[in-house]
């Protein structure tokens, strides 16, 4: 089988998807041909956003990310779609090129937003090929997100949770075009448990062993809310220790380094090793991202996350799923991170993200395989 994997760096879960499949696909010994296609890179010609701001789209949505402007970004997506839209038959054009070029024999995509365009496009190079959308995000965010209605665009679907298959049955498509595992796509390496001495790693790492640890991650560039964090335990003087891991975030790194903390703490900037962190964990502190939570849970970190308006509206869904697995705690934002901490029954909370088995980038390529026939 020859496939493509179109995915696109808005954000770091699209690609680190991708990646994901491929390797897993590799390492279950099927002799398949798989391409990863940026799609960002194969429309950057026509990318509009680029033409106005000279910036591309994927890299403003980063920009936002970064900088926390993620206020009423509910209010964005309508006229984002709207300019997808207006772009859509040049889009077509450009894609169905692409595939002429090389046609796959299957289309995964692992993106919101340009389902439309991929479709059409591919129906017209390849008529016999099929498309999967495999959503990287716990739910749909409707309308033109990453479902379209049957009635546009016949395809498969593969969901992470049951909303998400709900969603895509509403929609009008039928149960056999939809495929629902056992979770989000994780890296294999999140599925390797690390043969270390945890207490011998954490004295290493100048960490007290009869301290629960906290884990406090926002993604790759960091966030000044790790600050206030740091800040508010400080002064509390709570028995915890925090790992903090600012991500490409030096300037956050070092202000976090000057602060003269009041309990032991390990203040890491870019780093691979995160699952070594955290096996060394206990709990988790970070958005609300379907990767953040998901990679959390696999490691039994029961997670701390925030839901506001600030939070991404594909995101929000996310937090009631936490809540329903009885799997972490919401907080409206992390002001009152101290008293949750205080009120946190760790425990119990371990014990359920303990309980949770998503084995969904193994499940795949036997999806995929049943799909292809």
């Amino acid at each position: 089988m020859r496939a493509d994997i179109v995915f696109f760096d808005a954000g770091g879960g699209h690609r680190a998807a991708a990646n994901a499949l491929q390797l897993a696909s590799e390492q279950s010994g099927r002799n398949w041909q798989i391409r990863l296609v940026n799609l960002q890179e194969t429309l950057d010609r026509m990318d509009i956003f680029r033409m106005v701001t000279r910036i591309r789209m994927q890299d403003i949505y980063n920009h936002l990310l970064r900088k926390g402007w993620t206020l009423g970004s509910e209010y964005l997506i309508g006229p984002m779609h709207a300019i997808i839209w207006l772009n859509h038959s040049k889009m077509v054009r450009m894609l169905q090129d692409y595939w002429k070029e090389d046609p796959p024999d299957l289309l995964i995509s692992v993106v919101p937003n340009f389902n439309r365009a991929l479709h059409e496009s591919y129906r017209k190079s390849v008529p016999n090929g099929k498309m999967v959308t495999i959503l990287t995000d716990m739910a749909d965010y409707p309308p033109h997100f990453w479902i379209e209605p049957r009635k546009t665009q016949e395809q498969w679907f593969i969901c992470g949770t049951e909303r998400a298959k709900q969603q895509a049955k509403e929609l009008g498509h039928s149960d056999d075009r939809i495929y629902q595992t056992s979770g989000m796509i994780l890296h294999p390496r999140f599925y390797e448990k690390l043969d270390i001495d945890r207490d011998a790693e954490r004295k290493k790492l100048g960490l007290r062993t009869d301290l629960p640890v906290g884990l406090v991650l926002f993604g790759g560039y960091g966030s000044t809310r790790m600050l206030d964090i740091a800040r508010k335990v400080s002064d509390a003087k709570l028995p915890i220790q925090l790992i903090f891991i600012c991500g490409k975030n030096e300037k956050l790194r070092r202000k976090l380094q000057k602060m003269n903390l009041s309990f032991p703490a390990v203040i890491e900037g870019f780093t691979s090793e995160v699952p070594y962190y955290m096996q060394l964990a206990d709990f988790f502190i970070g958005k609300p991202g379907p990767g953040s939570i998901s990679e959390a849970l696999q490691m039994n970190l029961p997670v701390i996350v925030e839901r506001n308006s600030w939070t991404l509206p594909q995101e929000r869904f996310n937090t009631d799923w936490v809540q329903e697995k009885k799997a972490g705690l919401v907080v409206e934002n992390f002001d009152g991170i101290v008293q949750v901490l205080q009120n946190m029954q760790l425990e119990e909370l371990r014990a359920n993200a303990a309980a949770l088995n998503n084995r969904a980038v193994f499940e795949i390529p036997e999806i995929l395989e049943k799909i292809i026939g």
